[in-house]
C-alpha cells in the first residue's frame, strides 16, 4: 500500500474554489420504461483549470485515507466492490461514480451550510476526509442501508479546512436515492423525492422552495382576459414563464426539478442517459458570469469542466468535457474488477473539440 499525501497543485486549487464561490454543481435523475434510472449532472469549477480524470477501480484493494495533516493515517478500508469514477487531480478523489453492485455516490458543493467534525488525531483510524467519501462507499457497500449504518462509525472531516464543504447523493439500482448532509457534525440522509441536487442551501430548503413556483406546467399558458383585453403569449412554453433562469443553486434547483420532471417518452436507459446531456445543456456556466467585470479569468474555455450520465441498469458511464462536446462512454461490463489493475486516466488526451468534417458533393 504506498504512501499517500495531497499535492500542492489540490491544494492551491481547493484555495480558488473557495475565493471564487465555484459551487455550480448540478444533478438530475430520470427513469425510463424499461427500468432504467439515470444519474447525471454537471461539475463546476471557476477557478482554476483541474486535472480532470477517471478512475477504475478493482475489488481487493487496501486503503488507508488521508487526514487533513497530509499523511495516510485515517480509516483503513479493503474494497469489496470495483468501481468506475470520475474525478480532479489525484486519484483518491472520486467526484461521481458507480461500483459494480449498482451502487452510485456523488459529491456536491455545500458552502456556508455543511459542518463536519473537528480532526482528532485520537479517532485517525476512523477518520475519512470529506473528497474521499465517494471512494469509500463505492468501494464498501451495495445499497443505502448499508452506507447509513457504516456512516455511523466513522468520522468525516475536512481534508482541507479552507475548502467548501460538500453534501453527497447516493442512488441505489432500485432507483432509491438519498442526500447525506453533514449537519453540526451529525450525518443526516434524506429521501430524494424529486432526483435532483444543487448546492446551497441544505435539501430541506431546496424542496419547500419549489412550493413558490405552483404556478409553473408545461405547454403555453392564456389566452386570459384582462378587462377589455385578451393577452396571449408569444409563443410555446409560456407555461414555465417565472422559471428562473440565473445561475445560483436555488435556481438551478427549480429549473432542474422542472425540466427533469417534464420529459419526452423515454423508451430505454440508453434514451434517458442522451436526454440528460440535452437537460443539462441549460446548466452549462459561462466562465464569466462568476467573475466581476474586468476580473482575469482563468485559462479555460468553461465553468462547467465535464458533465457525466450513468445508466445504472446498463452499467454504462457517459461523458463529456468543456474541451470537447463528443460524447464517451465506459462499459463496466467489459471490465473484469477482480484482475485490473488500479488505474486513473485523463479525461481528454487532447484538450481540444472533435470536429468532422461534411463532405459536399
Amino acid at each position: 500500500m504506498s504512501t499517500k499525501k495531497i499535492l500542492p497543485a489540490l491544494l492551491l486549487g481547493l484555495s480558488l474554489m473557495h475565493a471564487n464561490r465555484a459551487d455550480a454543481c448540478t444533478g438530475i435523475t430520470l427513469k425510463s420504461d424499461d427500468g432504467s434510472t439515470v444519474v447525471a449532472r454537471t461539475i463546476d469549477w471557476s477557478g482554476s483549470k483541474m486535472n480532470n480524470i477517471y478512475v477504475v477501480s478493482p475489488r481487493n484493494r487496501t486503503v488507508r485515507a488521508i487526514t487533513p495533516d497530509g499523511a495516510d493515517t485515517g480509516l483503513e478500508f479493503t474494497s469489496k466492490y470495483g468501481y468506475v469514477g470520475l474525478g480532479m487531480e489525484q486519484s483518491e478523489f472520486v467526484v461521481d461514480g458507480m461500483n459494480e453492485a449498482g451502487l452510485s455516490a456523488a459529491l456536491f458543493y455545500f458552502p456556508n451550510y455543511g459542518e463536519y467534525q473537528s480532526f482528532n488525531r485520537e479517532y485517525a483510524d476512523s477518520t475519512i476526509g470529506d473528497l474521499e467519501l465517494v471512494s469509500w462507499i463505492l468501494s464498501s457497500f451495495s445499497t443505502i442501508d448499508e452506507v447509513q449504518d457504516a456512516i455511523k462509525n466513522v468520522r468525516i472531516v475536512h481534508i482541507y479546512p479552507d475548502a467548501l464543504t460538500v453534501h453527497w447523493r447516493i442512488t441505489e439500482a432500485s432507483g432509491r436515492q438519498v442526500i447525506l448532509e453533514i449537519e453540526n457534525g451529525i450525518p443526516r440522509f434524506y429521501e430524494s423525492e424529486i432526483g435532483v441536487l444543487t448546492n446551497a442551501p441544505g435539501y430541506q430548503w431546496q424542496i419547500t422552495n419549489l412550493n413558490n413556483y405552483v404556478n409553473l406546467e408545461p405547454g403555453s399558458a392564456g389566452p386570459t382576459k384582462l378587462g377589455a383585453l385578451t393577452l396571449q403569449a408569444f409563443g410555446a412554453g409560456s407555461g414555465f414563464l417565472g422559471l428562473p433562469g440565473d445561475y445560483t443553486p436555488p435556481s438551478r434547483f427549480v429549473r432542474a426539478a422542472f425540466l427533469s420532471s417534464f420529459n419526452i417518452p423515454l423508451k430505454t436507459g440508453y434514451d434517458a442517459s442522451m436526454h440528460a446531456f440535452h437537460i443539462l445543456n441549460n446548466f452549462d456556466v459561462p466562465l464569466a458570469v462568476q467573475y466581476s467585470r474586468g476580473a482575469k479569468l482563468p485559462d479555460m474555455p468553461s465553468a462547467t469542466q465535464w458533465t457525466i450520465a450513468t445508466d445504472m441498469r446498463a452499467r454504462m458511464i457517459y461523458y463529456r468535457t468543456m474541451y470537447n462536446s463528443v460524447i464517451r462512454s465506459i462499459n463496466m461490463n467489459d471490465i473484469d474488477f477482480e484482475n485490473i489493475e488500479f488505474q486513473w486516466h485523463p479525461l481528454d488526451t487532447v484538450q481540444r473539440e472533435t470536429i468532422i468534417p461534411v463532405t459536399v458533393q
